[in-house]
């Protein structure tokens, strides 16, 4: 049974190293997630893999049924989740191509998404100060000593798109502190929270944000980018995995405790 998790985001339908031993389609309470969930191993883990968007990309960021890719993540029986996508640099000492490991988050699709799992008469509320695992975080910053690959840590702002954003809204963004803008960041994060599982979120700055650069915004461009970080970003995981303890000592597991009224 995997106990990791690898979530792909915009043109990342496959991770380089990934060895894939079956399809599992789940569906959960919440409907169906995002496509069927490949079960195999990588590094010597068992690991499961979902592509975001779906294979091929068909679902755009405003309608992924983020509750139903957690959910079903959780009955699989995974624990820990690394999230990989694309955004968008918002600071201007970031470049294209450079990863940013997210320590915070900022979430304006509040109120346009699901963004819970519990909805009925259970009242939870579980911390996010931190929004994302300080244990998978180290794991992911030795691989990049390991591996030479420089990795920053940043704040993402997330939005509901599907649009782009304005060149007034990027600066308005920049002044709330975020480093780089996405638009499938939030729930994500918060659901697996709210299950108790662990997620670290892997962003590849695929284009400078709305008015940083003078180059009109394509998607064509992301998509590039992606599939060029690809492989760096597979030696990051492949290395990053079997530096995870087999037994979780973050605050992650607790989420739950003293949440409930």
């Amino acid at each position: 049974m995997p106990v990791i998790g690898i979530i792909g985001g915009s043109g990342l339908q496959g991770v380089i190293g990934f060895k894939k031993a079956e399809e599992r389609a789940v569906t959960t309470p919440f409907g169906e997630p995002s496509g069927p969930y490949l079960i195999g191993e990588m590094a010597g883990q068992s690991v499961a893999f979902l592509s975001r968007h779906g294979t091929p990309h068909r679902i755009p960021p405003h309608r992924i049924n983020y509750r139903a890719n957690i959910s079903g993540f959780k009955s699989l029986g995974v624990e820990r989740l690394i999230s990989v996508s694309a955004a968008g640099g918002i600071n201007r000492a970031l470049m294209p191509g450079d990863i940013v490991l997210l320590e915070q988050v900022i979430d304006l699709t509040q109120g346009a998404r699901a963004s819970t799992f519990y909805e009925g008469d259970e009242v939870v509320h579980v911390d996010f100060t931190e929004p994302y695992c300080p244990e998978l975080r180290r794991c992911l910053f030795r691989a990049g000593e390991i591996t030479g690959i420089p990795l920053v840590t940043g704040t993402y702002i997330c939005v509901h798109g599907p649009r782009l954003e304005t060149k007034a809204e990027i600066g308005l963004f920049a002044r709330a502190g975020a480093d780089v803008v996405g638009m499938t960041g939030m729930p994500e994060a918060a659901l697996a929270r709210e299950l108790a599982l662990c997620m670290q979120a892997v962003v590849v700055v695929t284009n400078y944000a709305a008015g940083i650069s003078t180059k009109r915004l394509t998607t064509t461009e992301v998509a590039e980018k992606m599939k060029d970080s690809g492989a760096r970003v597979a030696a990051l995981l492949e290395k990053a995995l079997p530096l995870i303890p087999k037994d979780r000592a973050c605050p992650c597991k607790d989420a739950l405790r003293d949440a409930r009224f």
